[in-house]
């Protein structure tokens, strides 16, 4: 494998940038077949992973967790309901409050994701042990800056 010389001269930040715009249309690319925009997939995996937990998931809590509006997180909510992937019910307990959980469909397409390992290819160049060094790398440099 050949390195473009120019991308060796790039400051880490910019190089981190390219990285991350990569990863993006890759994503893009296998998320396709599941017609799930990139956020849209995001929220989607918030609502899977949360599933294994005993917590009710608000749409408040999906809102924070994806850093976004609550309005936001109802619009993704809507795509993801018509999708048929998600569905509203009231809280168990407060009466007020709405909860998000996955449909049959959308464990199914969990499973299919996962199966899929979506956009594994990216990292594919790497050896375990370089993508090991590189998830240690990442979560001390998003430790540190307090993210």
């Amino acid at each position: 494998m050949s390195t473009d010389p120019d991308l060796a001269d790039l400051p880490l930040g910019q190089l981190l940038m390219r990285a991350g715009r990569g990863w993006r249309h890759a994503q893009l690319r296998a998320l396709e077949p599941f017609g799930l925009a990139a956020h849209q997939a995001h929220a989607f995996w918030v609502v899977v992973r949360w599933g294994a937990d005993a917590d009710e998931l608000r749409l408040s809590r999906l809102a924070d967790r994806l850093r976004i509006a609550p309005r936001s997180a109802t619009e993704v909510v809507d795509a993801l309901e018509d999708k048929g992937l998600v569905r509203r019910l009231p809280s168990q307990t407060d009466r007020r409050a709405t909860v998000v959980e996955l449909t049959d469909a959308g464990r199914e397409l969990a499973v299919q994701m996962r199966q899929g390992q979506v956009v594994t290819d990216f990292f594919a160049g790497l050896s375990e042990q370089e993508a090991e060094q590189l998830r240690k790398l990442l979560i001390k440099v998003i430790t540190e800056a307090g993210e």
